[in-house]
């Protein structure tokens, strides 16, 4: 099959056939000789990216993709396997808290995460903050810690969705990243290799997000849920805003404090009510409730009887960290430097650009510019004063964590440009803003 005939299939706006997708996704995975090069995939790419697909071509992306590497078979370990996948954003902590939980409901939670870049933060660099913990873990180890404590929180490893590696490398530097076919197919061929049978996705939309509109967010979140559906898995999504950040601590060992408070109890309405809505779901759609009702009801059961606490202790132990930081956060990194950004006037905050936010927390070496960048998990930001809150002259709007440098200038001027005082409270948004399936 020539790669010049399937780009013009696509370049002309046709539907792919799922052998054309087959033969894109094996040279994507492997340029063996079979006649494409880089330039081809790239064509293509940029073809799909300009004139989509069609649910069904997506779907069939997808299984090549998945179909690619190793897929897990979880068959042998009792219980349902559920997993939750964000789309991305500023201060969402949200997987160290719902996996414990839905874990201690008797979901199987096997979690294959990805790393932040740009101003988004990722799961593996947080978990990473927990000293000593791993989150490279062999297939045994994986199945060791998924019967012995339910979940396990991991990296993609080498052997899965190989195609999706090379293909988004090539989006990545060809400005085809922001496309719904392409990013369903990203999310779902990696998803599909865990061996799950259900999963939540939860499409961030805001400032803060990826998606910047209600209609992005509803685009995504529907192409998902129906290709996910039609690849055999149960599925439930949520759309949920990201202008400001969630929680009130951004930065990854900051962030694990957050976690670890709200399964504690403490944590902030906002990251305690979502965390509670997403492990609901997981555990309705795990077929442990008939309902998101009896569901939310067994979730906050294990996070108010500390359940799900527990649970996070001995995942950490399980993989390697010192579960001694539950008790005391002095064993996470710190930087030992803090810079207050205050307010110039009283009055209420009205707003908050969340993506300002942790772009400045990328900016003091908790985030990368590249892929291959380290990251200081020490550095951070905590929001002592959220929109709708009133702030006097003076009143410490963010606490900067950092450890001084030539870019602690520009981090500090964007997290004052990231806020704004005004007179009245602003008119407040609810955090889900819609349900998909």
């Amino acid at each position: 099959m020539r790669p010049g005939d399937v780009i013009q299939t696509k370049r002309d706006r046709g539907v792919l056939s799922p052998e054309q997708i087959g033969t894109f996704v094996s040279a994507a995975a492997r340029l063996d000789g079979s006649g494409w090069e880089k330039y081809h995939l790239t064509a293509l790419l940029m073809a799909i990216y300009l004139n989509g697909m069609v649910p069904d071509e997506t779907a069939a992306l997808t299984a090549a993709m998945a179909n690619s590497g190793k897929r897990l078979d979880l068959s042998d370990l009792d219980g349902p396997k559920v997993d939750k996948h964000s789309t991305g954003g500023v201060g969402d902590k949200t997987s160290l808290i719902l996996g414990p939980l839905a874990a201690a409901c008797g979901v199987v939670v096997p979690m294959m995460s990805g790393r932040g870049l740009g101003h988004s933060g990722g799961t593996l660099d947080k978990l990473e903050a927990i000293p000593g913990f791993r989150v490279n873990l062999s297939e045994a180890e994986l199945r060791a810690a998924l019967r012995k404590v339910g979940l396990g929180m991991i990296g993609q490893t080498a052997d899965v969705a190989p195609a999706d590696k090379m293909l988004y490398a090539l989006r990545d530097v060809t400005s085809t990243v922001e496309s719904v076919p392409l990013i369903t197919a990203s999310i779902l061929s990696k998803k599909l290799s865990e061996g799950i049978s259900g999963l939540v996705m939860d499409v961030k939309c805001g400032a803060g997000a990826f998606m910047k509109t209600r209609e992005q967010a509803r685009a995504l979140a529907d192409s998902i849920v129906k290709v996910g559906t039609a690849n055999g898995l149960r599925m439930s999504a949520l759309i949920t805003a990201m202008d400001v950040p969630l929680g009130r601590y951004v930065g990854n060992g900051l962030e694990v404090i957050e976690s670890i408070e709200t399964l504690k109890g403490n944590g902030p309405p906002d990251l305690t009510d979502l965390s509670v809505a997403l492990a609901a779901r997981m555990v309705r759609l795990a077929g442990l409730a008939p309902d998101d009702g009896s569901a939310e009801k067994q979730v906050r059961s294990a996070l108010s009887s500390g359940t799900g606490l527990e649970v996070l202790r001995r995942c950490i132990e399980q993989q390697g960290g010192d579960p001694g930081v539950i008790d005391d956060y002095a064993r996470l990194p710190s930087t030992g430097a803090i810079t207050a950004v205050t307010a110039d006037r009283a009055g209420y905050v009205v707003s908050m650009n969340a993506e300002k936010v942790g772009v400045a927390v990328r900016l003091l070496g908790g985030g990368r510019d590249r892929a291959e960048d380290a990251i200081d998990p020490a550095v951070g930001v905590i929001v002592r004063a959220k929109p709708g809150e009133h702030v006097g002259t003076k009143h410490v709007v963010f606490e900067v964590h950092h450890r001084g440098g030539p870019r602690l200038g520009a981090a500090l001027d964007l997290l004052k440009e990231s806020f704004a005082i005004g007179d009245a409270p602003p008119w407040s948004e609810p955090l889900i803003l819609e349900q998909v399936a």
